[in-house]
């Protein structure tokens, strides 16, 4: 395995255009742009299982339980949240109260370096009775 530095990582950098809405109350910026040469880690879909491989029923610690996955990954690569710029989240029977867990944990994660953001709504995921899933793009140098 290839060790990153993450002190030598420049920071990819937010982009929120004027003409549009201000996304970051949803936990989202418009887009990121990653440091000249560097390189990109694409993180696989990140579940709500724990070390066991068991999952909650609660959404929101479905949700917790995959972003700290995810913080696990980031520390394997020596990297930090603010070089995650692109987030996919998928979710099962997505409504608007859901959006409120997510919002918290990725606001949690990132702070004001909340990266790009998709959420895709999704009938079901891999494993039974798994509720979300969130995959990443990571900026290394």
């Amino acid at each position: 395995m290839t060790s990153v530095d993450p002190g030598r990582a420049a920071a990819p950098t937010v982009f929120n255009p004027a003409p549009l809405h201000d996304p970051t109350p949803h936990g989202y910026s418009t887009a990121v742009i990653t440091p000249a040469n560097g390189r990109l880690a694409f993180v696989s879909g990140q579940g709500g299982q724990d070390a066991r491989g068991a999952l909650s029923p609660d959404f929101a610690r479905q949700v917790a339980q995959a972003y700290a996955n995810l913080g696990a990954v980031l520390e394997a690569l020596r990297a930090r949240p603010n070089q995650v710029v692109k987030l996919t989240v998928f979710v099962v029977d997505h409504d608007m109260p859901k959006l409120g867990a997510l919002t918290e944990a990725v606001t949690g994660m990132f702070g004001g370096a909340l990266p790009a953001q998709t959420l895709v709504p999704v009938p079901t995921l891999a494993v039974d009775g798994m509720l979300f899933e969130v995959e990443a793009v990571v900026a290394l140098p």
